[in-house]
């Protein structure tokens, strides 16, 4: 099956409801899993003590934050190129998650970085960055709440993704541009000594892995309700008339 008849309301319905209670189990029991792994079954830190165990929760929500907006922009640019309409919608219901995760990687960011930094906030580039990003999910909710036309909402709605894009990818990248900035480098990377050590490595991919499924799981659930609440909409349009 073609990925673009996913554009199709009704398949997109049907297959959805199908993967999506696997996907779901899958997600409780990897998160479940590879935190009581990383939390009980690893040792602590020889710096950072046991305030290094947070990265099971911090480096996920912040891995799924960045990665929320990139899957909103590329859903804004189908909406915008082919105008499949559960691509634009996909997109509103991926904004919520993807804020909540920012939040969540703030706060974890916040608690692990005070015992290190000696404050729970620094004007760090990431950090900033980061929480501009936050400020740009904001906006993009509140944007698709404040215009009543569907298909306006969502073209200027694309727009405004395409913009945040450039500060998702500086928290992504901003360590790498800014070498004077106090977070650290990132936990994992392609090059096998950047990683953080195999002990609170497999953990933390299982962790990033139960994070993902759970996105995926709950951006399909979400998605499936602005499909049905855009069909309540049109059905009150047609009556009205």
């Amino acid at each position: 099956m073609s990925i673009w008849e996913l554009a199709n309301p009704r398949r997109f319905m049907a297959l959805s409801g199908r993967i999506l209670p696997g996907l779901s189990w899958a997600a409780g029991l990897s998160i479940g899993i590879a935190l009581v792994w990383g939390f009980f079954f690893t040792p602590d830190d020889y710096q950072q003590g046991s305030t290094v165990k947070i990265l099971f929760i911090h480096v996920p929500t912040a891995f799924i934050a960045i990665n929320a907006w990139l899957m909103m922009l590329v859903a804004s640019l189908i909406w915008l190129i082919r105008r499949h309409h559960v691509s634009a919608l996909a997109a509103r219901a991926a904004a919520p998650v993807g804020a909540v995760m920012t939040v969540a990687a703030l706060m974890t960011g916040a608690i692990w970085g005070q015992p290190m930094w000696g404050t729970w906030w620094e004007w760090d580039p990431r950090l900033t960055s980061f929480l501009i990003l936050f400020i740009f999910y904001l906006g993009y909710i509140a944007l698709w709440q404040a215009v009543e036309d569907p298909d306006k909402a969502a073209d200027l709605t694309s727009v405004l993704c395409l913009v945040g894009s450039v500060f998702a990818l500086l928290s992504r990248y901003a360590v790498l541009f800014w070498n004077q900035g106090l977070h650290q480098g990132a936990s994992l990377s392609i090059k096998q000594e950047d990683n953080v050590a195999d002990v609170f490595f497999y953990p933390l991919v299982l962790s990033i892995t139960g994070f993902v499924l759970l996105f995926v799981a709950l951006v399909l659930l979400r998605t499936r309700t602005e499909i049905r609440l855009r069909r309540v909409r049109a059905l009150m349009l047609r009556e009205a008339r």
